[in-house]
């Protein structure tokens, strides 16, 4: 066993990479400071509705983390970083695993097996989910793991405090060894030092003002870190949801699980129907997805339904009531069904709307949801073998929708709770291992702290005097207006240069910026005002790379180029900072794994490569073949099967949900009838790194089963759980139902 870590670490962001990344610094044996700009519990994360991905394959589809794998790869346009894309898909079954014994409350089916839905972009049911708040369920249990740590002094949380900037040794040029905050209570400006700082701070959503996100999505902190070097990817690619209620205030996200249960989008064929959609009859109803996509339906991949939207809307004129609206319509679900899985989503959508969408169709429009773009950060490729999640600047990580490596050019739905998780999962370690490596130098850094502490004073008081005639807010409103205007679902080259001659004038204009509020206390006036440089920053990065890259890609979509184009742009885009605007440069795409083939989602769409294709296996439905997936039936699973995600476990008329448990004829359903076989996993190790086996030791927080297995499970057995990449030891523990 590894000596235990001596890293000292900030964790910059509460949501659920944040979390992940610091339980496995304090399962490692180090410290970490976690700083949040709101209660952890309150960060963006809880928002998530539909569920997280995982080829757990409870369905008998054959599905695979290689299938897993090539639908990612592929629903991104191929420009995903392949080597650490299939690291995530091999842990998906073992991460939802691990949430399980986490305690989150996970839909299941009648026999007790966790339950799975379809999402967008695949045809196997995948995702797992806790009703429509999945992300909310999922985001408590990492926060009560994190308490855990807190108690046995490991994590100190700081909320209610905003990060300013990192701070680098070297009169700034070197590597990061701590940072700035400011207090949002009593705006104090403080330091701290560590040996490493994690950033898990969410996407940029509020740059284009109303979206999907949390008012805290402004992505001011990578726009800081990008000011002082860290290099930005892929900007441009920004997923508009094509499900959101429209609003004045925001846009309420209704879930991809809503048409993944069963929710089909549709408009009147009459262009400018009067009548009420649920008095609309079925012959008279444009089903436009189906009728385009009958593999796929209502379940395309986003950036594709989204386009769709839009050009039946803005191009055809076909919305309801003449307005940019589509129908969204559950109304012919089973009512308790709808309840079940779905009542969080459709509550929303009674609030805000004021109809029961359970009596009458919702009508919706795409929205501003996502950043596949973010910070750079190693992937695993680099021979310089840099640490993964490590950006440019050495001693900073960044993990989450801050990073860019996971989804491409179009994110998948249900792989964002993952890509949050298993990042974590991946840079924890990461981090403790570049920690042990330094040497260290104490109060070596001092002059560099005082300077920077100087610095974000100075720029605290500057802002604070202010007396121009300007408002930051509209300056953020017309920010956030202009960019939705010409860079999200569809752009033009001119309005690009139209978008980046608004931010320059709205640079401009945020010098003779006035400040309303100078008070010393809880001032929202003056943090929004620094923020809202970050945010011009990262719009003008997002418009640049949009503009010079002239084809079509994912989310990326230019009317003038049509297609895409692999010999020029089939590249990550990487930004650097210059005082005159980002400068950008065209990197290497990791296609390791997955030859790039056409992307399309008709009929016609170009086969999946072999081994990632399901084939029929004696009779005993449809395994994977050529990948890690299932070996063997025997009416269900095969006793003692093995798969190297620790999901098939030696079953015989039933399933384990990758718990390890081995059982024969089923689940326990809670009593002591289930008869345990014995089951194993087999280590994953990410390339070229040290096999760890973690979780539920001695001393681990999660080791909290009794003796004879948890009382809702029915005895003992065995189990294996990772809270790693890397798969656990057998250890006794829990057995019966999970």
């Amino acid at each position: 066993m590894a000596a235990p870590t001596k890293a000292k670490v900030i964790v910059v962001g509460g949501g659920l990479a944040g979390l992940m990344t610091t339980v496995k610094v304090a399962e490692a044996g180090g410290s970490v400071d976690l700083f949040s700009l709101v209660p952890v519990k309150r960060s963006h994360s809880v928002c998530a509705q539909g569920g997280i991905n995982g080829a757990v394959n409870t369905k008998g589809e054959g599905d695979s983390p290689g299938i897993h794998l090539d639908d990612t790869v592929y629903g991104g346009d191929f420009l995903a970083n392949q080597t650490i894309v299939k690291t995530m898909c091999d842990a998906a079954p073992g991460v939802i695993n691990l949430l399980d014994r986490m305690g989150v409350m996970f839909n299941r089916t009648n026999e007790g097996l966790l339950d799975f839905r379809r999402f967008g972009g695949t045809l196997m049911h995948r995702t797992a989910y806790a009703g429509a708040t999945t992300g909310q369920q999922l985001l408590y249990a990492l926060d009560e793991q994190a308490r855990r740590w807190e108690v046995a002094g490991k994590v100190n949380k700081y909320e209610f405090f905003e990060f300013l900037g990192i701070v680098r040794d070297q009169d700034g040029a070197g590597k990061c060894v701590g940072i700035v905050v400011q207090d949002l209570r009593t705006m104090e400006v403080k330091s701290f030092a560590a040996d490493a700082v994690v950033l898990a701070t969410g996407g940029p959503g509020i740059v284009y003002g109303k979206s999907t996100n949390s008012t805290i999505n402004t992505g001011t902190a990578a726009g800081a870190v990008f000011q002082q070097g860290a290099w930005y990817a892929n900007g441009e690619f920004v997923q508009v949801h094509p499900t959101a209620v429209p609003g004045e205030d925001k846009l309420r996200l209704i879930s991809e699980s809503v048409r993944g249960e069963g929710g089909r989008v549709w408009v009147p064929m009459k262009q400018g129907d009067t009548r009420q959609g649920q008095d609309i009859p079925e012959n008279e109803r444009d089903y436009f997805l189906e009728t385009k996509y009958p593999k796929y339906g209502n379940l395309v991949p986003r950036d594709i339904a989204t386009r769709e939207i839009f050009a039946k809307c803005v191009d055809d004129k076909m919305g309801v009531f003449g307005q940019n609206q589509v129908y969204l319509d559950v109304t012919h679900i089973n009512r308790r069904e709808l309840d079940l899985k779905l009542r969080g989503v459709l509550e929303i959508y009674e609030k805000f709307v004021g109809d029961d969408p359970r009596d009458v169709p919702m009508r919706i429009f795409p929205a501003v949801h996502y950043s596949m773009g973010g910070l750079w950060v190693n992937d695993g490729t680099n021979p310089e073998t840099t640490p993964y999640h490590m950006t440019n600047i050495d001693g900073l990580f960044a993990v989450g929708e801050c990073d860019y490596q996971y989804h491409g050019a179009n994110r998948l739905g249900a792989n964002s709770l993952l890509s949050c998780l298993t990042s974590g999962q991946i840079a924890g370690p990461a981090v403790c291992k570049y920690a042990d490596g330094l040497e260290r130098h104490p109060d070596g850094s001092e002059a560099e702290f005082g300077a920077q502490v100087r610095s974000r004073t100075e720029q605290y008081e500057r802002i604070k005097t202010m007396s121009g005639s300007e408002n930051p807010f509209k300056l953020g409103s017309e920010l956030g207006e202009t960019m939705t205007e010409n860079m999200t679902v569809v752009r033009y080259n001119d309005r690009l240069e139209k978008q980046l001659a608004k931010i320059a004038e709205l640079k401009e204009r945020y010098n003779k910026i006035g400040t309303a509020d100078a008070a010393s206390w809880t001032n929202q006036v003056i943090p929004y005002t620094r923020q809202l440089w970050n945010m011009l920053t990262l719009a003008e990065i997002m418009t640049k790379g949009a503009l010079q890259r002239d084809e079509s890609r994912g989310a990326h979509y230019k009317p003038d180029f049509p297609t895409r184009d692999d010999e020029k742009f089939l590249k990550t885009t990487v930004a650097e900072y210059t005082p005159d605007g980002p400068e950008i440069r065209y990197d290497a795409v990791d296609l390791s794994q997955i030859t790039p083939r056409a992307r399309k989602y008709t009929d016609d769409a170009p086969k999946a490569p072999a081994s990632v294709t399901p084939i029929a296996l004696n009779g005993h439905g449809k395994v994977p073949v050529g990948v890690n997936g299932m070996n063997g039936h025997a009416n269900g699973y095969a006793k003692n099967g093995e798969s190297v995600n620790g999901v098939l476990n030696g079953h015989a008329n039933g399933h384990s949900n990758g718990h390890a448990n081995g059982h024969a004829n089923g689940y326990a359903n809670g009593s002591a009838g289930g008869e345990h076989a014995e089951g194993r996993t087999v280590p994953f190790q990410i390339p070229g790194e040290e096999t760890v086996n973690g979780g539920f030791g001695e001393n681990d927080p999660l080791s909290t089963a009794p003796a004879g297995g948890h009382p809702r499970d029915g005895g003992g057995g065995t189990e294996a759980s990772q809270t790693s990449p890397n798969m656990a030891d057998i250890k006794p523990g829990r057995g019966g139902a999970n």
